[in-house]
Protein backbone atom coordinates (compact mmCIF):
# COMPACT_ATOMS: atom_id res chain seq x y z
CA UNK A 1 0.00 0.00 0.00
CA UNK A 2 1.17 3.53 -0.71
CA UNK A 3 2.09 5.50 2.38
CA UNK A 4 2.06 9.27 2.44
CA UNK A 5 3.79 11.38 5.04
CA UNK A 6 2.30 14.84 5.32
CA UNK A 7 5.27 16.12 7.33
CA UNK A 8 7.77 15.45 4.51
CA UNK A 9 7.78 17.96 1.69
CA UNK A 10 8.64 16.33 -1.65
CA UNK A 11 11.76 17.71 -3.34
CA UNK A 12 11.98 18.11 -7.08
CA UNK A 13 15.45 16.83 -8.10
CA UNK A 14 15.22 18.37 -11.59
CA UNK A 15 16.77 21.71 -10.59
CA UNK A 16 19.82 20.09 -9.03
CA UNK A 17 20.22 17.74 -11.99
CA UNK A 18 19.99 20.66 -14.43
CA UNK A 19 22.83 22.34 -12.56
CA UNK A 20 25.00 19.25 -12.92
CA UNK A 21 24.03 18.76 -16.57
CA UNK A 22 25.00 22.25 -17.70
CA UNK A 23 28.73 21.47 -17.64
CA UNK A 24 28.63 18.85 -20.44
CA UNK A 25 26.59 21.27 -22.57
CA UNK A 26 29.18 24.03 -22.83
CA UNK A 27 29.43 23.86 -26.62
CA UNK A 28 25.75 24.70 -27.27
CA UNK A 29 25.91 27.33 -24.51
CA UNK A 30 28.91 29.02 -26.14
CA UNK A 31 27.14 28.98 -29.51
CA UNK A 32 24.13 30.67 -27.91
CA UNK A 33 26.29 33.27 -26.15
CA UNK A 34 28.18 34.01 -29.38
CA UNK A 35 24.91 34.51 -31.22
CA UNK A 36 23.53 36.73 -28.44
CA UNK A 37 26.62 38.96 -28.60
CA UNK A 38 26.41 39.13 -32.39
CA UNK A 39 22.81 40.38 -32.39
CA UNK A 40 22.75 42.47 -29.20
CA UNK A 41 22.68 45.73 -31.14
CA UNK A 42 19.98 44.61 -33.58
CA UNK A 43 17.05 46.95 -33.05
CA UNK A 44 14.96 45.58 -35.88
CA UNK A 45 13.97 42.46 -33.96
CA UNK A 46 14.45 40.26 -37.02
CA UNK A 47 17.57 38.50 -35.78
CA UNK A 48 17.32 35.96 -32.98
CA UNK A 49 19.10 33.06 -31.32
CA UNK A 50 16.11 30.83 -30.75
CA UNK A 51 17.72 27.81 -32.42
CA UNK A 52 20.87 28.03 -30.32
CA UNK A 53 18.82 28.58 -27.16
CA UNK A 54 16.75 25.45 -27.76
CA UNK A 55 19.86 23.44 -28.74
CA UNK A 56 21.37 24.28 -25.36
CA UNK A 57 18.28 23.32 -23.36
CA UNK A 58 17.78 20.17 -25.46
CA UNK A 59 21.28 19.09 -24.41
CA UNK A 60 20.55 19.82 -20.74
CA UNK A 61 17.16 18.06 -20.87
CA UNK A 62 18.66 14.99 -22.55
CA UNK A 63 21.24 14.72 -19.77
CA UNK A 64 18.64 15.25 -17.03
CA UNK A 65 16.31 12.64 -18.53
CA UNK A 66 18.92 9.91 -18.15
CA UNK A 67 19.30 10.69 -14.43
CA UNK A 68 15.88 11.92 -13.31
CA UNK A 69 13.94 8.67 -13.26
CA UNK A 70 16.43 7.00 -10.93
CA UNK A 71 15.49 9.66 -8.34
CA UNK A 72 11.74 9.09 -8.62
CA UNK A 73 9.92 6.46 -6.61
Amino acid sequence: MFSFRADVEPVDPKGELEGRCKAPCTRPLKEYQTCAKRIQDDESGHRHCTGQYFDYWRCVDKCVATKLFSHLK
